[in-house]
């Protein structure tokens, strides 16, 4: 497998306060991650067009059969490949399964070509070799030279529109190609149908439905070049069917502006002097090529790349703003900010600018008082993202929680969203954990929703008998191993979101639905064996499986995690876990070993989505099932070894430059660690108000919060070594326990840390 090695700099300066002592610029990394799903092209925050190079056409399956090569191209992008295909709209940021890479556009010069050629020959096709000593990205740019074309590229968008910008060599043959066949994770049969409209020699609309990640998917678009084309055409490559109509009366290959087809692509001629520039405005809409128009003009009134490229960095300024830092090193610097950078592509709009959206029925919906977001990869960010967003983000994270009740509202299934993408679901990854997002939010006071119905849809969800095991859960208190494959670590997740639901419930004096959800959050105990002290599966008979690996992922009842890993996964109730497991004394050993002991590759050598970067121990930071481990020093007799714990993964996992990250992003999530991680404070529970206190990474940090309120984040005798914690104040007052709580955080005040070489036993 290919490693990433983008070393893109973001040359965006963060103007701050000339009154601090911090840092005044830092360059994020865009692409930072060791499986190459971080695309590097430019976006807005949240935005929902992500206009990023696509470097080959890896199909996900041949002759039937999966590519396992494709995994590589999750993101669309391979720093290590020598050719660009061209730049498609859409992109998923670190997950590790994809879908995406609509409507790919390619300029070229010379002999037409209408098949992307192969790395190997790629004067065979339209794309390009290109060099990255000639590539650079900034907040919302990108620019590459395309060298077999003589071609620059420049890139920038807004938050419905991809902006393209092509300065080309003097020709009589060059083509700006539009080909409608590509995508991410692509197979023969994936593009359902696509439309085509041709409305005059500048502008283009049109849809194109797939069915892939996202079952039902449908994506409109409208096209306007800044130059008029002299000719265009298009070629359909849909196989042979038995009806095909009377179309045939009509030359559709030339100069015909009606077409439609499984497989088309386009190409647009000019004739272009010495450095004329070709823009084109790509606008996006889930509703309509009248939506798509729309949003293009009221985005995009006017043609000026460098307007556009300076508001979209300004969108960028603003939310880099929302937390200062000053960190030990220039390093931490560039790795903070790139994980604000990450945490803020995803989730992504998914209304247009009029408030129109398609909805969970396919149907068209107005987003009435709230932006409508999708791109939820919810067992990953419930974690840290969702939570982090309601203390920098809340006004967004707000929407987000609208937006998941209106897709309730419109599940035939009458369940919240378990992986949303473009109007679907695409049932990804296990639990329900879109109940720990809402009742985080409400327990916070960040949801202006109605908090009871959000309960009623929660327990609906919870409830939904046919879904992954949940019936067998809600019967015998855990799902049998005979009955699915990821039998315990779904039956921990379930009992973790119950126990979100009996806390909303209590909120709400529901006291029917906190009884029984807070049974049901204890049935985690049901596969827990005391006699191994691990978390085992169980069968229906009551008895445990007997032949288990607590080393081995694939077959033992967990998903993307192992038996050492999901034990430890009871982040509602540490101290009952803990004293199972034999207290302190015992406990304590066993987390050390977790971080000590080696796991032989042989137990992940098969995993695509692991590698051994990624594992500290046999701790897999790579993947989010234990993320919140490190902490659980807090609720022992050494609540120092949280501190010296994550001060070493913060150092292991993320890294300034090639391979920065130990494992995919995850929409965020990883990244969204490493920012509380550096702040000092970490979510264990979402649901919970407390957070469990760490190490700090920051010399000193000022948090803007929406409230007006400020946080400043402060450690006294900062260093390299310095990483155990003396003594933290809050406002002056010293906290006598290793919590603090979300009230106290968006008060405002200080925070301070005194930091020592040390431990304070």
């Amino acid at each position: 497998m290919k490693k990433l090695n983008i070393i893109f700099f973001l040359a965006i300066s963060l103007k701050l306060s000339a009154q601090t002592n911090y840092v005044q610029y830092a360059k994020p990394i865009i692409g930072t991650e060791k499986m190459g799903h971080t695309y590097p092209g430019a976006t807005v925050p949240f935005g929902a067009v992500q206009l990023s190079p696509d470097t080959d056409t890896i199909p996900y399956a041949y002759q039937g059969k999966y590519t396992g090569t494709v995994y590589k191209y999750c993101a669309g992008y391979q720093y290590d490949d020598p050719t660009i295909v061209g730049f498609s709209h859409t992109h998923f940021s670190g997950t590790g399964h994809s879908d995406l890479g609509d409507f790919l556009i390619m300029p070229t010069t010379g002999k037409l070509h209408l098949n992307p050629g192969t790395e190997d020959h790629p004067e065979n096709g339209y794309r390009s070799k290109f060099s990255h000593e000639n590539e650079l990205a900034e907040p919302n740019y990108y620019k590459v030279k395309l060298d077999d074309h003589n071609i620059t590229a420049e890139l920038t968008t807004t938050t419905r529109v991809g902006y393209h910008q092509y300065t080309f060599p003097k020709s009589d043959q060059a083509h700006i190609i539009l080909d409608l066949m590509h995508g991410i994770y692509n197979y023969d049969e994936k593009n359902v149908w696509t439309f085509v409209r041709v409305e005059n020699d500048s502008t283009v609309v049109g849809y194109r439905q797939t069915s892939g990640w996202a079952r039902t998917r449908t994506v409109y678009f409208a096209i306007k070049f800044s130059k008029s084309f002299k000719s265009y055409g298009s070629k359909d490559y849909s196989p042979k069917v038995p009806y095909r109509g009377f179309w045939g009366k009509f030359d559709q290959t030339k100069n015909f502006p009606d077409l439609a087809g499984k497989q088309l692509r386009m190409y647009f001629d000019f004739d272009t002097q010495d450095g004329e520039k070709i823009d084109i405005k790509f606008a996006l809409s889930p509703v309509s090529t009248l939506n798509a128009l729309e949003n293009m003009k009221v985005e995009t009134p006017n043609w000026n790349f460098n307007e556009i490229k300076n508001k979209g960095q300004a969108q960028w300024q603003k939310e880099f703003e929302r937390v200062q830092v000053n960190m030990i090193s220039k390093a931490d610097m560039v790795n903070f900010y790139t994980a604000m950078y990450h945490a803020f592509i995803t989730p992504t709009v998914y209304t247009d600018v009029n408030g129109h959206y398609k909805g969970l029925d396919q149907n068209v919906h107005l987003a009435d008082g709230f932006i409508n977001y999708t791109t939820f990869s919810l067992w990953d960010t419930y974690r840290a993202l969702h939570p982090l967003f309601n203390l920098i983000q809340p006004g967004r994270n707000n929407d987000m929680v609208k937006s998941m009740m209106a897709h309730y509202d419109q599940s035939v299934l009458h369940m919240l969203p378990v992986w949303s993408n473009s109007a679907n679901d695409d049932w990804c990854m296990s639990g329900y954990h879109s109940v720990s997002v809402i009742t985080d939010a409400i327990m916070k006071g960040i949801y202006t929703g109605n908090a009871n119905r959000a309960l009623d849809a929660c327990v609906a969800t919870a409830n939904h008998r046919s879904y992954e095991g949940i019936g067998d859960y809600i019967d015998n208190g855990y799902i049998s191993a005979e009955r699915n494959g990821t039998s315990v670590s779904s039956t921990l997740e379930y009992a973790y979101d119950d126990w979100c639901i009996a806390q909303l419930a209590k909120k709400l004096n529901r006291q029917d639905i906190y009884e029984t959800f807070s049974k049901r959050a204890q049935n985690w105990k049901n596969v827990y064996d005391k006699s191994i002290g691990f978390m085992r599966p169980k069968l229906s008979d009551g008895s445990f499986k007997k032949e288990y690996d607590v080393l081995q992922t694939d077959g033992q009842g967990f998903i993307e995690g192992n038996a050492w890993n999901y034990s430890l996964y009871v982040p509602q109730d540490p101290a009952t876990l803990i004293s199972m497991m034999g207290g302190s004394k015992k406990f304590v050993p066993h987390l050390d070993s977790l971080f000590t002991m080696h796991l032989p590759d042989e137990f992940f050598e098969h995993t695509e989505d692991i590698t051994r970067e990624g594992i500290i121990g046999n701790y897999v930071h790579g993947n989010e099932p234990a993320h919140h481990v490190a902490y659980l020093y807090n609720w022992t007799d050494q609540p120092w070894k949280t501190q010296s714990t994550i001060r070493m993964i913060l150092k292991k996992q993320y890294h300034n430059g090639a391979d920065g990250l130990g494992g995919n992003d995850d929409c965020g999530q990883m990244s969204a660690w490493y920012i509380f991680s550096s702040l000092g404070f970490y979510p264990v529970a979402p649901g919970s108000n407390e957070y469990a206190l760490g190490t700090p990474t920051v010399v000193n940090a000022k948090l803007n919060l929406e409230n007006g309120k400020t946080l400043t984040v402060t450690a006294k005798n900062q260093s390299e070594k310095n990483v155990y914690v003396r003594k933290v104040t809050y406002n002056g007052k010293t906290l006598s326990k290793p919590f603090i709580s979300f009230e106290q955080l968006v008060a405002g005040g200080d925070l301070v840390f005194e930091m020592s070489a040390k431990p304070n036993k």
